[in-house]
């Protein structure tokens, strides 16, 4: 399934990227991953990720990787083992008001087994309300 999500948030974009730029922060939005791990790298093109999520069929782990960086303007993020294969990228622009954020991306349910895998032909408007909740979320924290 691929995606494509947009909003407005009233905060400079530079502060928007530098939010969802750092991966550790999205245990505090993203109300299915529940831990974020640094394997290795700064930040930087090619810095690794363990994350840690409770799924509908139970916890999962993907291991992701920075995949894509225009600082200040896109970042890519994109899992590279685990059960749900995704690609996530974010992209800021300056609005008059603050910044227009726009994901774009796929995810996969191809490594679900269990009651997880009976679900996933139903998952694409659960994951699409989620993911709206899930960047509201966001934009309520850098909107204070």
């Amino acid at each position: 399934m691929t995606f494509t999500l947009a909003l407005d948030i009233a905060a400079p974009p530079r502060s928007v990227f530098d939010f969802v730029a750092d991966f550790t922060t999205i245990p505090r939005w993203y109300s299915a991953v529940s831990r974020v791990e640094r394997l290795d790298g700064n930040g930087a093109l090619g810095t690794r990720y363990r994350v840690h999520r409770h799924l509908p069929g139970g916890p999962a782990t993907n291991e992701v990787e920075i995949t894509e960086l225009s600082d200040g303007d896109a970042i890519t993020f994109t899992s590279t083992s685990g059960p749900t294969p995704f690609r996530y990228r974010y992209q800021v622009r300056a609005t008059g008001t603050g910044t227009h954020l726009t994901l774009e991306g796929s995810i996969s349910g191809q490594g679900l087994t269990g009651p997880a895998a009976l679900l996933a032909p139903f998952a694409e408007g659960f994951f699409h309300r989620g993911m709206r909740d899930n960047l509201g979320a966001l934009a309520r924290i850098l909107e204070h």
